[in-house]
């Protein structure tokens, strides 16, 4: 189930930008593969780790800003549409920057992340409530998820920008309308993102190794924020947990039936195709109602 935590992570750089701005970033993955290559790509020409996460976080950082400043801000105040096109085309141009910045190979990455199991039972042999199996790697997703969504809160919540953004997420015209400078903040959430997204991608390289298969892996981030809601940030979490719930289900007890190994590829969004026709929002997604 904690392994669905990992498609929770993917969720929240989606959800902070649709959030700030409605569009559904589509370059949310080729900006995980790029900052995971920039990072291994780094420590192969034996820069030190640490040098290596700082000067990636910049770079996610300024591309960020720069995403903001050439793509995103021209097209402010026209159609969602040609918004979301924007992302799809930006999408390519950094799969093409990724591949001529550094290469298309494939790259093993260990971040020193145990993957043997934690001695859950040991705690209490007798006891059937701890007979479980939580593989190291699966809770340190877990935690590096909660440290996400406490930090985004207590940003949210309790900083004058973080309050500015949910203004802007409430009412652009209304927000500019006291003042506050839309660029500005716009520009922040693409910065912030792609922290978050690098932060995100190392995790699932360490899994996966860098190559553009990352790319496809963020997709399981879609039937996440479909069930939990493409504005809240708590439901991602919610979201993540019933999908690797969902998952493992799937595989143990239809897998046998529906033509065993592949599961795995479809049932997510099997699972969230069903839920949204029970429930179109979300289970944290907010209704928008339209006086007529």
């Amino acid at each position: 189930m904690l392994s669905g935590v990992m498609y929770s992570l993917v969720g929240i750089g989606f959800v902070l930008i649709y959030k700030s701005s409605g569009v559904f970033n589509f370059a949310q993955g080729t900006m995980l593969l790029f900052a995971a290559l920039t990072f291994v790509s780094l420590t192969e020409r034996q820069v030190n780790v640490y040098v290596a996460f700082t000067i990636t976080a910049v770079v996610m950082v300024i591309m960020g800003i720069i995403i903001e400043r050439t793509v995103m801000r021209p097209l402010a105040n026209q159609s969602l549409l040609s918004l979301f096109m924007a992302t799809v085309g930006l999408n390519y141009f950094l799969e093409g920057l990724a591949q001529g910045t550094w290469d298309s190979a494939v790259h093993g990455l260990e971040l020193g992340i145990p993957s043997d199991p934690l001695p859950i039972r040991e705690m209490a042999p007798d006891n059937p409530w701890f007979d479980l199996i939580i593989s190291k790697s699966d809770a340190f997703a877990a935690s590096v998820a909660f440290a996400l969504v406490l930090g985004l809160y207590l940003f949210f919540q309790y900083t004058r920008t973080g309050l500015s953004l949910r203004a802007v997420s409430d009412d652009h015209l209304a927000a500019q309308a006291v003042g506050i400078p839309l660029s500005k903040i716009w520009a922040i959430v693409w910065a912030v993102t792609g922290v978050i997204t690098f932060i995100v991608g190392l995790i699932w390289a360490e899994r996966l190794s860098v190559s553009f298969t990352l790319t496809a892996a963020v997709l399981k981030g879609l039937p996440v924020i479909l069930i939990g809601g493409l504005t809240s940030i708590p439901g991602c979490i919610v979201g993540g947990l019933i999908i690797g719930a969902s998952e493992k289900i799937g595989e143990l007890y239809f897998a046998p039936v529906l033509g065993g190994q592949g599961i795995e590829h479809w049932w997510a969004y099997l699972t969230a195709l069903v839920f949204i026709l029970i429930r179109p929002t979300g289970i944290f997604g907010e209704r928008e109602i339209e006086r007529i």
